[in-house]
């Protein structure tokens, strides 16, 4: 005899998935290939999310890491996360086709951090070292003029050029949170410290975390549907954790939900990082619906409109 399905609901954070930047790149590849037909080459995954990466790898995108790794005689793509300066140089000096899918929030922050060096200021960046981001940002300025810093202890042991010529950018994925925490560190050892005129970490990250917050006291358990090396997604894990849900677990898709560790809950919250696409939340609802009888909330905490150009190279007929 079947076991009856118990009640359960669903808070669906919103806004979640994918932001104007993932979108922008993802119709970069799309259009590339349609435009010169496969294959394309892209460097480093477009966005960090295995589903997208597999879907285009599908339509004819080849993924590879560096430059060096694609024929000179097919266009090559920069992530979404951008690139240091000598990425598209090398693109240049071997004749390459090269579209540049940074997200515009990201060259935003390059340019900021461009400004200032080319006023005398030492840059010090609050980002994760390794993160591709990061690696695109202090690669836009000579080695030493970006500093890098993970946490308020991180400040403490700081070697600068000259305190009274430093500003601070960020990369665009941190937690709101922590990187006040950071700053405030920041303005408190170096008081002439410049800050960008806007906030560098993007509205997506903003509003995703925000939503979460909104959620996290109506839960027993959250969800994050994202990719592990996806710096906005596992931000929002955390920022979950710090609102007080105890079990905050990121998930890339619903075959990897641990069910047993939600056999208690009676309220659960799902969101996605600005990476994850919508299908892969719906793939959860479902998961869920087939193990319990759902109720569907959403609790909406923003209304998203934002939307960027690609570039002009995609929008123009070939040979022009």
């Amino acid at each position: 005899m079947e076991r009856p399905m118990h009640p359960l609901t669903l808070y669906l954070a919103a806004p979640r998935g994918f932001c104007a930047g993932v979108d922008r790149a993802i119709k970069i590849v799309e259009l590339a290939l349609q435009k010169w037909g496969a294959p394309v080459y892209v460097r480093h995954e477009i966005v960090h999310n295995k589903y997208v990466v597999d879907a285009l790898r599908a339509q004819g995108a080849i993924f590879v890491e560096e430059v060096s790794d694609c024929p000179a005689d097919r266009p090559v793509i920069f992530s979404a996360h951008g690139v240091p300066k000598s990425v598209p140089a090398e693109a240049a000096s071997r004749n390459m086709i090269a579209v540049d899918a940074t997200c515009p929030l990201v060259t935003k922050v390059h340019n900021e951090a461009a400004r200032h060096h080319e006023n005398g200021l030492q840059m010090i960046m609050i980002g994760h070292k390794g993160h591709p981001e990061v690696i695109g940002t202090m690669g836009q300025l000579p080695p030493g003029e970006v500093l890098l810093v993970e946490t308020p202890q991180d400040v403490t042991t700081l070697q600068v050029r000259d305190p009274g010529k430093l500003a601070w950018i960020t990369q665009t994925t941190l937690s709101v949170d922590d990187t006040a925490q950071v700053v405030t560190a920041l303005q408190a050892r170096f008081p002439a410290i410049l800050g960008p005129h806007k906030e560098d970490i993007c509205y997506a990250t903003t509003n995703r975390q925000a939503a979460v917050k909104a959620v996290a006291g109506k839960i027993d358990a959250l969800l994050v549907i994202g990719a592990p090396n996806s710096s906005n997604s596992m931000r929002l894990v955390e920022v979950g954790r710090a609102a007080g849900c105890a079990y905050s677990q990121l998930v890339q898709r619903a075959a990897d939900i641990d069910w047993r560790a939600l056999a208690t809950a009676k309220a659960v919250g799902v969101t996605a990082g600005a990476s994850a696409p919508e299908e892969l939340v719906n793939e959860v609802v479902a998961a869920f619906r087939a193990r319990y009888v759902v109720t569907l909330e959403q609790v909406e905490t923003a209304v998203e409109d934002v939307e960027f150009k690609v570039p002009k190279i995609l929008r123009d007929p070939i040979g022009a």
